[in-house]
């Protein structure tokens, strides 16, 4: 016993192979040298056609070669942890510290309440000492209808946590375990038991989609509880009072389940919303719940979690733990990440969603070079940290003091103590949203809050265990995955244009390799210069009959087939490594460059337009139900347009563009034959004709698909129209 306890709470390994990761980037970097001095030993001349256009080309690749320096960087060293729950359990069961646990919503139609509540009640259902949990739910579209979710969900809750330690149930989101799980009829008993909670939560979810289709609550509802009299007095969902329940209060003895074991603590929360004043997104709700929880639970460390998120495993506060917690380094950490991910991905990932390569391999890399930025949801905070105080090398966390505290005010004054808390005031001419709490003014504020901690002296962990975390919903159309992405790009280019940029906020407080793992998403924005230039100028070259490329014969084409065979060899290679497939890797390809050829762009268009004032900040909420034509689409990885937007008509337009260049370029070829010209395009017929294969939905968009899901007949027109007036431009 005595030699466990002076081993680790956890251990940290590198990754294997990484020898040959090393080789295949000095290979790639000797191959692009060779392509650099084929660029600038081959200028055209003064006067000849296609100088400048060769320029563009050798700046686009000199940029592309910057970034995948960026990208090396990332992946040089990555580190994989692994944690001792038993030796936690051993040491520190009947100490272990409270945790607070935040979810967040904004709108019950984007965000329906039933999907809300199983997130809730998934992590009220934590294999932990319940009176050790308190679960706050901050609802940012102050709707009641949300609140009656909630009150069904603190009585079914009674249920469904004896019910899930009783058949150590995984995943707990009910939705989510009926859906998966079979009903264990070899046991009488237990099946019987199994389909009374099944019927139980079914009833309740209807009542809870009656409620949310007739849109308000009924006299009869607004009975049930106090808390429905808060709505008296709301104006609408940006003009209100401050509205907080204790639902649950885990001080009380008599809440309990049908066993007679404690309940976690159970809050509602809306924050003021008055129309004078900015509330500051999700940042705002999160500052909001901080110093509300500090009244009535003030545990050591929060988990905040998106309302679509639940939680796949009931281990994962014990795995958090085990990092906070660990005598040597535990100390420091100030964060511990895991990794987003999803759980109605499709077979190939039509979207490129499962951010695979980013969880399996990018975090890692972060963590090798200092820590893991924070990705706004599935994270375990040290309270300390996220409230804005450094680290020093003295400190020590004293987890006694935070076990000993009591609050003595009864439920209904701690309800209206906490309100002051959350009026719109109260950060009037304070550090919050500066220096205390989540970081304003950023779209991307999760990065920014992640990388001032760590810029404060503290350590970021990040833990991916084979049973994920957390599960959510991605997007289920093209237009919310460009859309969710022109966000972050905007965001993430802000901090890097900013004081808050890495090298500039991080200099001399991470470490340089750490500051350049950041660059590797806010450039992102920029990078669509470079893209779109590479994705227009050669094929509209090949048209004009100009050559960019070494001739096929010429030993330098050996130093571009090498670096393009090889870095896409090794993209393959990884996607499949992490859970990919072929067809998924390619879906990839083409979200790659529809991303960066609009979102990214969009994001940087933004950023300028908001510089000039000409435009405010907005978040975007991501829809996270679809309609039943969308999903079905959706599952047969059919691509999804159906609404007109600008970006499908960038799109559509590179689309038809390539198409033009790369047919009526090969009519030149052929008429030529003889005199084999070919032999000086057949790098840009490869690169035109990869574009022309990789958009082979949006033709089908376009002109064979008649369903409401295909491109509307006005961006056929417009794509049509500024793809022949580019080309004509380039040949007259």
């Amino acid at each position: 016993m005595a030699k466990d306890d002076n081993l680790p709470l956890f251990e940290t390994k590198s990754a294997k192979g990484r020898i040959l990761f090393q080789i295949y980037s000095l290979l790639i970097f000797v191959g692009t040298c060779f392509i650099f001095a084929y660029r600038l030993s081959h200028i055209p001349a003064k006067g000849e056609p296609g100088r400048w256009a060769w320029m563009g080309l050798f700046f686009s690749e000199l940029w592309f070669c910057f970034y995948w320096f960026v990208t090396t960087v990332v992946r040089w060293n990555p580190i994989y942890r692994n944690s001792f729950k038993d030796r936690l359990s051993h040491r520190y069961e009947k100490a272990l510290p409270g945790i607070d646990i935040f979810v967040c919503t904004a709108d019950p139609v984007i965000e329906p309440p039933v999907m809300v509540i199983n997130t809730v009640l998934s992590v009220m259902a934590y294999d932990y000492p319940p009176e050790k949990l308190s679960v706050y739910l901050s609802d940012d579209g102050g709707s009641d209808l949300t609140f009656y979710a909630m009150l069904e969900a603190s009585r079914f809750s009674k249920i469904w946590l004896p019910f899930c330690k009783k058949f150590e149930v995984e995943p707990r989101s009910p939705e989510a375990y009926f859906c998966t799980a079979v009903e264990p009829l070899g046991e009488p008993v237990l099946a019987k038991e199994w389909s009374t909670v099944k019927m139980i939560y079914e009833d309740m979810k209807k009542r809870i989609e009656n409620t949310t289709k007739l849109g308000q609550i009924s006299e009869e509802i607004s009975k049930e509880h106090k808390g429905f009299n808060e709505w008296i007095l709301v104006a609408s969902r940006h003009d209100h009072q401050t509205i907080l329940q204790i639902l649950i209060d885990g001080r009380d003895f008599e809440a309990v389940d049908i066993q007679g074991q404690p309940l976690p603590t159970l809050v509602y929360f809306a924050r003021e919303k008055r129309a004078q004043y900015h509330h500051h997104f999700k940042a705002g709700a999160m500052n909001a719940l901080i110093r509300v929880s500090s009244t009535i639970s003030n545990s050591p460390i929060i988990l905040n979690v998106d309302c679509d998120m639940y939680s796949n495993n009931s281990k994962s506060v014990r795995d958090a733990l085990c990092f906070f917690m660990d005598e040597e380094k535990g100390n420091e950490v100030g964060f511990v990440q895991f990794p987003q991910a999803f759980e109605n991905l499709t077979k190939n990932d039509v979207y490129s969603s499962s951010l695979n390569v980013t969880m399996e391999m990018e975090m890692p890399g972060f963590d090798g070079n200092g820590g893991p930025c924070y990705i706004g949801t599935g994270c375990f905070h040290r309270r300390e940290a996220l409230s804005g105080k450094k680290y020093n090398k003295n400190y020590k966390e004293d987890w006694k003091r935070w076990s000993n505290r009591s609050v003595e005010e009864s439920t209904r004054v701690l309800e209206e103590t906490s309100k002051v808390l959350a009026s719109c005031n109260y950060e009037e001419n304070t550090q919050w949203g500066k220096e205390i709490g989540l970081k304003y003014d950023s779209a991307v504020e999760d990065v920014l809050t992640g990388l001032a901690i760590q810029c404060r002296g503290w350590r970021s962990i990040y833990f991916n265990p084979k049973r994920k975390g957390f599960l959510g919903v991605a997007p289920t159309t093209l237009l919310q995955s460009l859309i969710q992405h022109r966000r972050w790009s905007d965001g993430d280019f802000k901090i890097f244009a900013s004081r808050h940029c890495p090298f500039v906020l991080g200099y001399k407080k991470i470490p340089l390799k750490l500051q350049l793992s950041y660059c590797i998403y806010p450039l992102w924005a920029p990078t669509s210069l470079t893209t779109l230039y590479y994705v227009i100028v050669p094929s509209l070259c090949f048209l004009r009959g100009i050559s960019l490329f070494p001739q096929i014969s010429n030993p330098w084409v050996l130093a571009f087939v090498f670096v393009i065979f090889l870095h896409r060899a090794y993209s393959l290679g990884e996607c499949i490594l992490f859970g990919g497939t072929f067809k998924g890797w390619w879906n990839d390809q083409r979200m790659w460059l529809y991303r960066r050829t609009t979102s990214y762009f969009f994001g940087l268009l933004d950023y300028i337009l908001k510089r000039l004032g000409f435009t405010k900040s907005t978040f975007v909420i991501t829809t996270k139900v679809a309609d039943d034509d969308v999903s079905q689409r959706y599952e047969q990885e059919v691509m999804e347009f159906g609404t007109s937007s600008p970006m499908f008509t960038i799109l559509a337009t590179l689309a038809l563009l390539n198409a033009f260049c790369f047919f009526g370029g090969l009519k030149r070829v052929i008429a030529d034959l003889e005199t084999m010209v070919w032999e000086q395009f057949s790098l840009q017929i490869l690169l035109c004709g990869l574009l022309v294969f990789i958009n082979l939905p949006i033709y089908q968009g376009l002109f064979f698909r008649k369903d409401v899901a295909s491109l509307s007949t006005s961006i056929s027109y417009q794509s049509t129209i500024f793809a022949l007036l580019a080309c004509a431009i380039a040949l007259y």
